[in-house]
C-alpha cells in the first residue's frame, strides 16, 4: 500500500465511521461518487475489498476493520504532531477530546466551559457515554483523557482523583422508608431495587454494598439511564442506589428523598484517567492541572457540598496507576 494518500484514508475512516458513503460524503463535503471512487481506489492498493453491501447498510471486511483502525491512528499521530509543534511555538491550541461516564453528564459542560474560558484557543470534543463504552475509547485511543469513577483493570493508566461522589439510596416521597431513621440494610432484600446495566460503576458500587453487609437483594429491575432510574423511583417502582450528583433537583423540588440506610452514603472517587503510555499534549496536560486544582471546588459550587459519607476501601489514595500484571514464574 505504498501510493494510498492521506486523503483515500480520512474518507475511507468516515465511511468506516457511519458505515455510510452518503453520510461520509455529507460530513466532508464531497460528492457520493467521489467518496466510492476513492475507496475503490483504496480497495486496489490493499487488493482486498475493505466494504460489503449487505442490502442498504455497509459493513467493514476484516481488511477494512483494520485499514480503518490504522487510519485513526495515523489521524491520532498528526493530530499530536500538530500540537507538539504548536506547543514549541508557543501557541496554546489543539483539540482535546474527552470522554464522560453518563453519571458525570451532569457536571461536566460546566467543568468544560470553565477550561474554554480560560484556554478558549482549545478546541473540545466531548463523548457522553456508558463505562464500558468509554473504557473502550481510552483502550483504543479514541479520547484522550475520561472521567469516571473506577478506572478499568483491562490495561494500565493513570487515575488522578478530583472529587468526591457520594452515592446514595433514594425513594419517592411517599414510601414507607421515607421518614425512617438508619435504616438496617437488610431491609432492602424486601424491596424492589431499580439497578444499572451491567459494566456500570454505580452497580458495581451497589454490588459491594450489598455483598458487604450480607445482604440477598430480592426483586431487580435493570434500567439503562440515571434519568430512567429516577423517573422509575419518582412513580414508586422501586428504590435506587445512584449518584447523590444526580439528584439535586429532584431533591429540591420534593420528588426525590435520600433513605438513611446505615452505612450510607457510599463514598467513591471522581477521577481523571488517562493511558500510561498516553503522550499528553498540552492542551491535554492543562486540562490535568484545571481539574486538580478546580475540579473538586467547581462540583460543589454546582451540585452541593457532599455530606459526611462512608469510605470504601478500595476508593483511597490521590492517584492509581493500575498495577501491572507479575511477570510468569
Amino acid at each position: 500500500m505504498k501510493n494510498i494518500t492521506l486523503r483515500q484514508l480520512k474518507i475511507f475512516e468516515a465511511v468506516a465511521r457511519h458505515l455510510s458513503f452518503s453520510r461520509a460524503a455529507e460530513e466532508l463535503h464531497l460528492t457520493q461518487p467521489a467518496v466510492s471512487m476513492q475507496v475503490q481506489a483504496l480497495e486496489d492498493q490493499a487488493g482486498l475489498p475493505l466494504t460489503e453491501q449487505a442490502g442498504k447498510k455497509v459493513r467493514l471486511t476484516a481488511a477494512g476493520e483494520e485499514v480503518a483502525r490504522q487510519a485513526r491512528r495515523i489521524a491520532e499521530q498528526l493530530r499530536e504532531a500538530g500540537e507538539a509543534l504548536a506547543a514549541l511555538k508557543g501557541v496554546e491550541a489543539g483539540r482535546l477530546k474527552i470522554g464522560v461516564v453518563s453519571t458525570a453528564k451532569y457536571f461536566a459542560p460546566s467543568l468544560l466551559a470553565e477550561f474554554r474560558r480560560r484556554h478558549p484557543g482549545v478546541e473540545l470534543q466531548l463523548t457522553v457515554n456508558n463505562r464500558g463504552t468509554i473504557v473502550r475509547h481510552l483502550a483504543e485511543n479514541d479520547i484522550d483523557l475520561a472521567i469516571m469513577g473506577t478506572p478499568p483493570a483491562e490495561f494500565e493508566t493513570v487515575a488522578k482523583i478530583f472529587a468526591e461522589h457520594p452515592l446514595v439510596f433514594i425513594a419517592a416521597p411517599g414510601h414507607r422508608l421515607a421518614d425512617k431513621r438508619r435504616i438496617d440494610p437488610q431491609r432492602l432484600a424486601e424491596e424492589t431495587l431499580l439497578i444499572r446495566e451491567p459494566g456500570s460503576g454505580t452497580r458495581g458500587a451497589l454490588e459491594r454494598f450489598l455483598e458487604e453487609h450480607h445482604v440477598t437483594a430480592g426483586t431487580r429491575m435493570e434500567l439503562g439511564s440515571n434519568e430512567t432510574i429516577k423517573q422509575a423511583v419518582m412513580a414508586g417502582l422501586g428504590l435506587s442506589f445512584i449518584s447523590e450528583h444526580t439528584i439535586g433537583l429532584e431533591r429540591s423540588v420534593g420528588r426525590l428523598v435520600e433513605l438513611n440506610v446505615a452505612g450510607s452514603p457510599v463514598r467513591r472517587q471522581w477521577r481523571l484517567v488517562y493511558r500510561t503510555d498516553k503522550r499528553l499534549m498540552p492542551a491535554a496536560t492543562a486540562f490535568v492541572q484545571f481539574m486538580d486544582s478546580e475540579g473538586s471546588r467547581l462540583i460543589e459550587a454546582q451540585v452541593g457540598k457532599p455530606k459526611p459519607t462512608v469510605a470504601e476501601p478500595a476508593s483511597r489514595g490521590g492517584e492509581r496507576r493500575a498495577p501491572k500484571k507479575p511477570p510468569p514464574a
